[in-house]
């Protein structure tokens, strides 16, 4: 085994980030952890913790080194050597996913070992130290996903719906990786050819353990990469939230810091749509904005903090409501159990009608603008599709990398539908065009986009450009599909709820209870709806935010009947 090289990968910190990365306890800190932990002697070589393992906790150091390490197909990178009062642990530690570095003591010396019980039992009992330990977990991570530590490669192709596909899941779920595209690296075609890896097969994702997944499912990945707790699928939860953006996150970051046992269950990854959002400027706390992925990642790390745990790429099929506990049956075919519910599937943009258009979704159109999408983006002309303020921030963002954003809006203008000040920063780009009363015609290319029409519906003129990434925020079609025949849906398949249901609604739904339901509540007694999955909902982030820890409430009232 080769040994780390000489300079750690710590030593290209600055002074401030190396204090805040891995500070040092005092001793008083060092006297409250004792009793939550369990002292051991460590010798030099001792290995305490490996890639991959899942139970691992923290090691705070007492005496001597230990050694945090990156291994790689090249060998191990010595990342940082840990003295007397530091220690261990980034995010993982709390979700009991998989490590992601090597931990081996240095010299002999002795080490204070904190189980992930033990870890969460200071992080609930202990604010001081808690805040701590997040703030540093939180610091390390974005550390190593900054600079693709680890041990998961990604070769895929720009020109691939997959490889983008798979991109995204991955950075949304915040594990590190690092990418080879196969166009502009012609070695990494040459390397993938001697191992019979053909086009059908890209994206590749390659770990230290085989075998290398060929084209996965996000599902695979999620499994492989070890995002998901193993569930017995016999227990009955307190709670189950469907569905992981920011009304399901709240949900379960009020219930598990509550005292409930909460599973979430997310068909994608975690921040739904307003994860793909590259910046939210109107919420409440953020006067300069924050990334969608910003906002969810810390919601759903915060939500794994208090112990919510949390499956990535499950969908939900079907919901059998009759009777309690509710039994949610995933697509393949496991089936959890919970005393109450909260839906937080949101909803998905819908589509222009325009032939050949689903060809090209991932190589060249898109439902979210985020940092991946915007990388392709550079110097070229680029077209939004939509009204809303999604489309307003979609077209905002581009136009910082983009030569220039045509916005297409069926209406007259977009002071109906869209915030103030993101209006008045659309008409001070220069590099963004409003067109009005304009819909999609065609679109063109072979492999990927190359050129979209469009016409004006009051003047029939015709204009083809040269736009090779279209950004549909065009409206959206709740996910409701495993609820039909279950809940009570509005005419646009919206779950009704709260004071929605009439007398009428509740008596042709079976309603068995002499109270009315509860706000956010649904035709069934101790399911609620939350965000924009529920008819009538103010489509905002920090309206679902809100509904998802107001659900919490009317769930402990429902659990107490």
């Amino acid at each position: 085994m080769s040994r780390p090289p000489s300079i750690p990968i710590a030593a290209s910190l600055t002074h401030a980030q190396r204090v805040a990365l891995f500070p040092k306890l005092d001793a008083a800190a060092i006297a409250r952890l004792d009793a939550f932990g369990k002292k051991r002697a460590v010798r030099a070589g001792e290995l305490l913790s490996d890639v991959g393992d899942t139970s691992v906790g923290i090691f705070v150091v007492l005496s001597g080194q230990i050694e945090i390490l990156n291994p790689g197909r090249a060998g191990e990178a010595l990342v940082v050597s840990l003295g007397a009062g530091q220690f261990t642990g980034e995010t993982p530690m709390l979700s009991g996913a998989r490590s992601l570095m090597r931990v081996r003591a240095s010299s002999d010396g002795e080490v204070l070992e904190l189980d992930r019980a033990a870890l969460r039992r200071v992080v609930d009992s202990d604010g001081e130290l808690g805040e701590l330990f997040l703030r540093v977990f939180l610091q390390r991570r974005a550390q190593i996903v900054a600079r693709s530590l680890g041990d998961v490669v990604l070769a895929g192709s720009n020109h691939s719906a997959d490889t983008l596909r798979l991109r995204e899941f991955i950075t949304r779920s915040g594990h590190p990786f690092s990418y080879l595209d196969v166009d502009g690296d012609p070695s990494v075609q040459a390397l993938l050819d001697q191992f019979h890896v053909g086009v059908a097969d890209i994206p590749v994702l390659l770990r230290s353990e085989p075998p290398a997944l060929r084209n996965p499912s996000n599902a695979e990945v999620a499994d492989a990469l070890g995002f998901n707790p193993v569930l017995s699928g016999k227990d009955v939860h307190d709670l189950i939230v469907v569905g992981a953006g920011p009304g399901g996150l709240a949900a379960a970051v009020y219930g598990a810091s509550e005292g409930l046992d909460v599973l979430v269950i997310e068909g994608d990854a975690p921040g739904g749509q307003a994860g793909s959002s590259s910046r939210i400027e109107n919420y409440l706390g953020f006067p300069n904005g924050i990334s969608g992925q910003e906002l969810t990642q810390s919601a759903y790390v915060q939500a794994e903090k208090f112990g919510a745990r949390v499956l990535l790429a499950k969908r939900v099929r079907k919901l059998s409501c009759d009777a309690r506990p509710f039994t949610v049956e995933l697509d393949d075919g496991k089936r959890v159990h919970s005393r109450a519910l909260i839906i937080a599937t949101g909803a998905n943009y819908r589509r222009p009608a325009c032939a050949r258009l689903a060809q090209f979704i991932g190589l060249g159109v898109y439902f979210g603008a985020t940092h991946v999408e915007a990388q392709l983006c550079t110097q070229q002309e680029v077209a939004v599709v939509g009204a809303g303020n999604s489309a307003g921030q979609a077209a905002a963002f581009l136009a910082t990398r983009a030569k220039h954003v045509h916005m297409l809006v069926r209406g007259e203008g977009l002071t109906d539908s869209m915030s103030r000040y993101l209006i008045a920063r659309i008409e001070s780009s220069p590099n963004i065009t409003l067109n009005t009363h304009t819909q999609i015609e065609e679109v063109h290319g072979t492999d990927c986009l190359k050129r979209i029409t469009w016409r004006n519906t009051l003047t029939r003129a015709v204009e083809t450009r040269d736009v090779c990434h279209l950004f549909l925020m065009t409206g959206a079609t709740p996910n409701t599909d495993w609820l039909v025949g279950c809940l009570e849906l509005d005419d646009k398949n919206f779950v009704v709820t709260g004071t929605d249901l009439t007398p009428e609604k509740l008596t042709a739904a079976g309603w068995p209870l002499a109270r009315p339901p509860y706000p956010l509540e649904t035709s069934a007694p101790g399911v609620f709806a939350v965000g924009d999955v529920r008819s009538g909902s103010v489509k905002r982030v920090a309206s679902a935010v809100g509904e998802g820890s107001v659900a919490v409430q009317y769930v402990h009232s429902v659990l107490a009947e």
